[in-house]
């Protein structure tokens, strides 16, 4: 499913092409029609995300609460003033890259959003703009204090500027569960997913076997360092790219972005042993076993 990085896009683009618009608001598929008709209307205030959650506040005291979820997805698109990406969501239903929307011309040539193409479950619609959303786990209009709840239950997000890493090492260390398994507990640290965990264990040197009471503060510290600048540089890139240059011996980002993420049976890009996955927590982990050696 999309990881942080991808829902911090969305919020930034939702941010820059729909706040302080009025919004019309519809569920073409008919699944979301009585949400669509609490927002209808109402002006779009902010974007934040939070981890894998997106909140959409509007002016009427309403927020639009999205999980992608494994085959979520929005599509953009608008007249010549509207700029960003076409579609951003599910690697399973769009990849990772993200294109430019591509709407509208250099002389205004819109004729507004096109007709719904399959199960459209909310469609927003700006006066220079729309947005379509597909598959989501979750789609739901709550009101700002519910809002305030869920993100309560959620852990510090490495993307937000004033996020506590100092949390998120009490709740690691504190804990004898795997820290393979804590990094994806979304109470734990909020927007990791299964790339991110393989890769900044890779990258710091931890098994994913090993017990969080195991973990030393400098490594956990490490873990949070390294997440805080690979989910900012997905935000840049628009996909996970962990490898350095060097690691990819000259070949392009896009042939080899990872170290150890579905590697599987490949050297090491570091030691050229075999890389290991097994089932953890219902979903695959891949790691090195002398790099990562318990």
């Amino acid at each position: 499913m999309p990881e942080g990085h991808s829902v911090h896009r969305l919020a930034k683009q939702f941010t820059s092409v729909f706040a302080g618009e009025r919004l019309a608001v519809s569920s073409p598929q008919g699944r979301f029609a009585a949400g669509a008709e609490q927002l209808d209307g109402a002006t779009l205030l902010s974007a934040l995300a939070h981890g894998k959650q997106l909140f959409l506040r509007f002016d009427n005291d309403r927020v639009l609460r999205v999980h992608l979820g494994l085959y979520g997805a929005w599509s953009f698109g608008g007249d010549a003033t509207f700029r960003g990406a076409s579609s951003i969501g599910a690697p399973r239903r769009i990849g990772e890259s993200e294109q430019p929307s591509g709407n509208g011309d250099a002389h205004g040539g819109y004729a507004g959003p096109p007709e719904p193409v399959g199960a459209v479950r909310v469609r927003l619609v700006s006066a220079h703009g729309w947005a379509d959303l597909r598959g989501p786990t979750a789609c739901e209009v709550i009101t700002p204090a519910e809002e305030a709840a869920v993100r309560t239950r959620l852990g510090p997000d490495p993307l937000q500027p004033r996020s506590d890493g100092g949390l998120f090492a009490r709740r690691i260390l504190s804990s004898i569960s795997p820290v393979g398994v804590q990094l994806m507990n979304q109470a734990v640290i909020a927007g990791i997913g299964n790339v991110y965990r393989a890769e900044v264990l890779f990258l710091q040197g931890i098994s994913p076997w090993r017990p969080g009471r195991q973990l030393s503060e400098d490594e956990v510290a490490g873990i949070w360092a390294d997440t805080v600048r690979l989910m900012k540089d997905g935000v840049g890139e628009g996909r996970i790219i962990t490898t350095t240059a060097e690691a990819r011996g000259g070949r392009p980002k896009a042939s080899a972005p990872h170290y150890v993420y579905k590697r599987t049976g490949e050297p090491c890009r570091r030691c050229g042993a075999p890389v290991l996955t097994a089932e953890m927590a219902a979903r695959n982990v891949y790691w090195c076993p002398q790099c990562q050696a318990d």
